[in-house]
């Protein structure tokens, strides 16, 4: 067995570079790294770039959050406050960093479909070369860059990169902070963890509350695993936790100070408040929990998502080219909401003079007519009373992640990194506290946890939610690969993780498929039979005791191409048009919202 694949170096044992390749010789590999990494790694992040930017040519308006970057791209008012109108007179019902990227892309390109879809591009393959760097540092350079390419793999995110979706932005922003903290974690540096907190404070810009979930994945690996006494972590955590909400609520303490009368009213309030448009609409709503000021959530799903059918799936409301109630499509026609290019303003909107249509507000804050609620573009029921409206019912249910559209974007790996993470920490129980590699099972294992629960227990608007657990089961699953790689060659009880892997996920990919069978039968079929085998030849292998290294090899890559077949077969099905998502829907196959 090759030592490259059965050695797993510990962060603290990695070779000092004893030199530094030539600044723009980015193919070369560092001092501490094989020769052969860097080529390999920057093979991966060409994959994410071909399945991130395939389809940017065809990629669709997302009506309302298109009409946000727009404004933002041609009023500095309206980019600093998070316009949705050019004139500056009301937000959308998230916060303003949720556009910056494709407001800056759409000031330099023009407003195009494609120029608002073109940072999440970059966006992914960043996260890409984040998430190796991140592993890397971590277990090792083979986990890094089969987390990378698991992560490339993974469906939701190779569909959410190549549309504009605030979601992006989110990933990327945490894996920074997740980089920023291994660096604090290692060596109980303070600055580093200040930096993590900076960053989840910017990705709560992007996604509101949303971003605070890996905020006890951070908390809890530093406090196990950093070295230094437990008074110089608990210090260093609150100074952190200082600066990342400083970050957090700057753009809510912007609006809170401002006066009503020189700042846009705050869609997803009914009070014009920041801060229950961010907490209440955006946060604790989802949950079924009420705040005063929140505007109530609707079964349709947030400004511009996709409709929730009758069996619980996400349905886009635009489709090929159809103009929504609030949306505009791709050749400039309006709908009843929405507002044009040119700023011809549809029944519920406002042009850039202020001229107000039947639902929408004027530059006052005055709502139109048809406008329900106390603010723009808040959706109440039909007889006004918000009280009937203030919880959301969640037709998916507390298991949508384990199945349907939701389980063919995420899921693929879940048993995979359950038995990586339970395997691992079983195994690392001995080791001592500030053990690099437990550490990171337990961050890595708390964001998962965290992160699937909040998810199964809320409302999901969108599939690209659930992006957020892609770096997870990527560095988890990587290390898992191989771990049981190393264990499987030297017998005894831990051999047999890898054949039991292999048998679980060959069984739960045959389960998720099942959901759409008439995606690529062949394909499906051929998945399972490389598992069966995958799993017979390693079985054989420890049978037999004087099984040929040819075969011990030949069970080893035929098990880990059965685990990864499936998922990556979803992934690279983005490459047609009709499966890879849209901006309402980012998953990848038949349950794709463009298919």
């Amino acid at each position: 067995m090759s030592e490259t694949l059965t050695d797993l170096p510990s962060p603290s044992r990695e070779q000092v570079p004893g030199g530094r390749p030539g600044r723009w010789a980015v193919w070369r590999s560092p001092a501490d790294q094989p020769a052969w990494a860097r080529p390999a790694l920057l093979g991966i992040a060409l994959l994410a770039l071909v399945l991130y930017a395939w389809n940017l040519r065809l990629v669709d308006y997302a009506p309302l959050y298109s009409d946000a970057a727009r404004s933002m791209s041609g009023s500095w008012k309206a980019f600093l406050y998070g316009a949705a109108d050019p004139a500056a007179t009301y937000t959308l019902d998230k916060l303003a960093g949720s556009f910056i990227p494709q407001a800056v892309s759409a000031r330099i390109f023009g407003f195009h479909p494609w120029s608002l879809a073109l940072p999440q591009v970059i966006e992914g393959v960043i996260s890409v070369l984040v998430l190796y760097r991140v592993v890397r540092r971590w277990a090792g350079v083979v986990p890094g860059l089969l987390a990378a390419g698991i992560f490339t793999l993974t469906p939701v995110t190779a569909s959410m990169f190549g549309h504009s979706m605030a979601d992006g932005a989110l990933v990327m922003c945490l894996l920074f902070a997740v980089d920023a903290y291994q660096r604090a974690v290692l060596e109980a540096r303070l600055r580093s963890l200040v930096w993590a907190g900076v960053w989840v404070g910017l990705a709560f810009q992007c996604k509101s509350l949303q971003a605070w979930l890996v905020l006890p994945a951070l908390a809890v690996g530093y406090l196990l695993t950093a070295p230094v006494d437990l008074r110089g972590r608990l210090r260093h955590l609150g100074i952190a936790g200082v600066v990342m909400l400083a970050v957090s609520l700057s753009w809510v303490l912007l609006y809170t100070v401002t006066p009503a009368a020189d700042r846009p009213y705050v869609s997803g309030s009914t009070n014009n408040s920041a801060f229950a448009m961010v907490f209440g609409y955006n946060g604790l709503s989802r949950l079924g929990i009420h705040i005063p000021g929140a505007a109530p959530l609707n079964l349709r799903g947030e400004g511009g998502g996709p409709w929730l059918g009758p069996d619980g799936n996400a349905r886009a409301h635009e489709r090929a080219g159809d103009v929504g109630s609030r949306g505009q499509d791709q050749e400039g026609n309006v709908g009843p909401r929405g507002q044009d290019q040119e700023g011809n303003v549809g029944p519920g909107g406002q042009d850039q003079e202020g001229n107000v249509g039947p639902g929408g507000p004027d530059q006052n804050g005055n709502v139109g007519p048809r406008a329900q609620g106390q603010g723009p573009m808040v959706e109440g029921p039909p007889d006004g009373d918000l009280s009937k409206a203030e919880s959301r019912v969640d037709p998916l249910g507390s298991t949508k992640l384990l199945d349907g559209h939701l389980g063919v974007a995420i899921a693929w790996l879940f048993p995979l990194a359950l038995l990586a993470l339970l395997c691992g920490l079983w195994w690392k129980r001995r080791t001592e506290r500030t053990d690099p590699v437990r550490g990171g099972l337990v961050m890595w294992g708390v964001w998962l946890v965290t992160f699937a629960f909040v998810f199964s227990a809320s409302a999901v608007d969108h599939t690209a939610f659930v992006a957020d657990l892609a770096p997870a089961i990527a560095a988890l699953c990587a290390l898992g690969v191989v771990t049981f790689w190393r264990e499987y060659p030297g017998g005894g009880g831990r051999a047999w993780v890898l054949p039991l892997a292999v048998a679980a996920e060959t069984a739960w990919a045959a389960w998720l498929w099942s959901h759409y069978p008439n995606f690529l039968p062949w394909a499906r079929w051929g998945t399972l039979a490389l598992g069966v085998v995958a799993v017979l030849v390693l079985v054989l292998a420890r049978v037999v005791r004087t099984a040929p290294t040819a075969l011990v090899t030949a069970g080893l890559a035929l098990g880990v191409a059965a685990m990864l077949a499936a998922p990556a077969t979803y992934a690279v099905s983005v490459l047609d048009p009709d499966y890879s998502g849209s901006s309402f829907d980012a998953n990848a196959g038949p349950a794709s919202g463009s298919a």
